[in-house]
């Protein structure tokens, strides 16, 4: 039989969401669970000093300290994620969910799954996501932004503005009407071509090695092709809705 005990925190004010993650990961992997919650700080000191250890939870599997929830990862061969580092993954889910959203759109209005409507509403629903990232924390945004766009470091109130220019766009791009698109494709081409310039000075001519303020000052994704490419449909929009509303 396959037998595991968690040592876990458990107090009114607070329950620790790795022992309860270790608990379901360990009755998934089909074992027979002793639940050892943890009630106070005096009952915690104590596991701690019992196996010499500074954290909870802790996890015995057949008798045998396996260690907290990262340890018990690793013991089923799980990959842990890595704190440090650059990563993708937010743009990926945020583009992802924007993409079928668009999708979803599309079909629930023309029956169709793809038309030029549907990049219209693709590009303006992640600019209306990538900036309540950036809004979400502004100050952490600015410190990034200032890293590498070129106006704002010549102009810093425009790194507080940009996140408001970004979320003007994509609304006034799902609202469709002539007048407010005429002047959110300039904002667009204005602020996606000067930080078009900017990233491409940053990464291809000086060579360095930054974090993208894209989705947030808070963001390990790295400064680069997909922050590139991310102006350059902003550009590429502006002109289009330019054409389509002159």
């Amino acid at each position: 039989m396959k037998t595991a005990t968690v040592y876990r925190l458990v107090k009114a004010d607070h329950v620790c969401p790795f022992g309860l993650k270790a608990l379901d990961l360990l009755q998934r992997k089909g074992y027979e669970i002793e639940d050892k919650p943890l009630n106070n700080d005096a009952e915690t000191q104590a596991v701690k000093d019992k196996f010499n250890v500074t954290t909870t939870p802790q996890i015995l599997i057949n008798g045998e300290r396996v260690g907290g929830y990262d340890d018990l990862q690793a013991y089923f061969g799980k990959k842990v994620a890595q704190k440090e580092g650059f990563s993708y993954t937010p743009v990926i889910a945020i583009f992802a969910t924007t993409a079928l959203a668009s999708l979803s759109l599309t079909w629930g209005m023309s029956d169709t799954l793809l038309t030029i409507q549907t990049l219209i509403w693709f590009i303006a629903l992640s600019m209306i996501v990538l900036a309540i990232q950036k809004l979400q924390d502004l100050e952490s945004f600015t410190n990034q932004f200032l890293g590498y766009d070129l106006l704002a470091r010549k102009v810093v109130r425009y790194a507080y503005v940009y996140p408001f220019a970004e979320a003007f766009v994509g609304i006034a791009m799902l609202a469709g009407v002539a007048w407010l698109s005429i002047i959110a494709a300039v904002v667009a081409i204005v602020i996606g071509g000067i930080n078009g310039v900017s990233v491409f000075k940053a990464v291809y001519i000086d060579k360095r090695e930054l974090k993208c303020a894209c989705v947030g000052g808070n963001s390990n994704v790295p400064l680069g092709f997909v922050s590139l490419t991310e102006n350059i449909m902003m550009v590429a929009m502006g002109i289009y809705m330019l054409v389509r509303f002159l």
